[in-house]
């Protein structure tokens, strides 16, 4: 049987690689990292995560990030199996200890029978075989390259930012508290999976100021700040009005502070849980593009971080995606060179699931091609279906830009003659995806 070769062992990559294994066609999984490295990732494990630890929701019944969860368990994804392994408390979200995550992805892959592995980087496309491409936002310069000479594709790039992460003992408790907002989760470790920093409306004014007037990473000569909406810098956010963080990740509603339960902070910065020991917490939403010396003096300012000592401070990096709705048919195949399929971000989805679930679906469609089959991709109305069926043509090409999933890319839901609650429409959107989706894998 011919074999799949597959470049770069993100999430992407890993899915793809899994799923045709399982599907028992022999991989070879091309990964540069550790020997090439890059901006964000530390290790040379595979689906490394190097920005949020979270998954995003685990509601299957309201929430389309959940039901694209249930989906890729249901379809045996090898991502999701690990994260829900190597969960933590983080209220109704899926955070995960992320260095247990990949070294346990990555010990799955390793001792697969059907996945071998050539270190290194690839840099030109291949001409003959089997190939995925999913080397994600950071595609080396040489790849990026050679995909642009083909395409024919400008630079097709926005910038993505890193929030820092900081080490838990160093977080004044006398100040700060543990609670989810609304107290969300099954347990009492999960209702109280965030530290919880609050802000007078004096505080949050000078913190504003400070991070307006902070030193910036400036970009190079040609380059354009072009941001994915879901990951913001906070000082991009904060240009938009002095308000936009204190109704965006610093908002203070579902929370009371057990120090003054009395007093409503006027804004509150929440840390989630970053690494199973509890050790490490990232703050959650502060993507930033402020220098180092910079942000260690405006985060100090967060009433409980003003002693915090930092793991890893953000950063920002050059997110490379192409134009897909013009470039691949609806099997992920590149249109001028059929033998290349792309999944994950550099399609243009966005997130960890999404990249994982992309990869999922290049992998089984490789996987079947390679037998001898045709593999449809899944109905619209799921959520596989619906992001697909966004990249590979729903999208309008001359605005195309990275998406997450989410119940306005899916088809309607009919009303019945009856107007449906909001929570009533996504239950039903769930349903009928839940539905759509068994039948297409059987």
């Amino acid at each position: 049987m011919e074999k799949l070769h597959i470049i770069g062992g993100g999430m992407a990559g890993s899915e793809a690689a899994w799923q045709a294994a399982e599907a028992g066609v022999p991989v070879v999984l091309h990964e540069m990292r550790p020997s090439v490295g890059t901006f964000a990732h530390r290790t040379g494990d595979f689906a490394e995560m190097v920005c949020s630890n979270s998954f995003r929701s685990d509601d299957d019944e309201r929430n389309a990030v959940g039901l694209l969860h249930w989906e890729m368990q249901a379809a045996g994804g090898l991502i999701m199996e690990m994260a829900r392994r190597h969960r933590l408390p983080a209220g109704g979200a899926l955070a995960v200890d992320r260095d247990a995550f990949s070294a346990s992805v990555t010990e799955r892959l390793r001792a697969h029978p059907m996945i071998s592995f050539d270190p290194g980087e690839i840099r030109a496309l291949p001409e003959d075989g089997h190939w995925i491409i999913a080397t994600g936002p950071l595609t080396s310069g040489a790849l990026a390259e050679a995909i642009r000479a083909e395409t024919g594709a400008d630079s097709l790039a926005f910038f993505d930012a890193i929030a820092p992460i900081v080490y838990a003992e160093s977080v004044d408790m006398s100040v700060a508290w543990r609670q989810s907002r609304y107290d969300k989760g099954e347990t009492e470790e999960e209702q109280k999976a965030y530290l919880n920093c609050p802000m007078t409306r004096e505080q949050y004014e000078a913190f504003i100021d400070a991070l307006l007037a902070a030193e910036k990473t400036e970009f190079h000569e040609g380059e354009t700040a072009g941001y994915f909406d879901g990951c913001l810098p906070i000082e991009v956010m904060a240009e938009r009005g002095r308000e936009t963080l204190r109704f965006g990740p610093m908002k203070p509603v579902g929370l009371t502070n057990e120090h003054d339960p009395e007093t409503k902070a006027y804004a509150v910065v929440q840390l989630r849980r970053d690494n199973a020991l509890g050790t490490l917490y990232n703050i959650v939403g502060f993507q930033t593009k402020m220098k180092y010396g910079a942000q260690t003096a405006v985060f100090k300012m967060i009433p409980g971080l003003e002693n915090a000592s930092f793991a890893r401070l953000g950063g920002i990096h050059r997110n490379t995606f192409i134009n897909s709705p013009t470039l691949l048919d609806d099997r992920m195949r590149l249109k001028s060179r059929p033998n290349i399929r792309f999944a994950g971000q550099i399609t243009g989805v966005e997130g960890y699931v999404e990249s994982s679930a992309m990869g999922l679906l290049a992998g089984r469609m490789a996987a079947a091609e390679i037998k001898g089959q045709d593999l449809p991709p899944p109905p619209a109305d799921t959520a596989m279906g619906a992001l697909i069926t966004h990249i590979t043509g729903g999208a309008e090409a001359k605005t195309f830009q990275p998406m997450n999933v989410n119940f306005g890319l899916f088809p309607p839901i009919d009303a019945k003659g009856g107007r449906r609650g909001r929570k009533d429409r996504y239950k039903a959107y769930t349903d009928r995806a839940k539905d759509a989706f068994t039948e297409w894998l059987g």
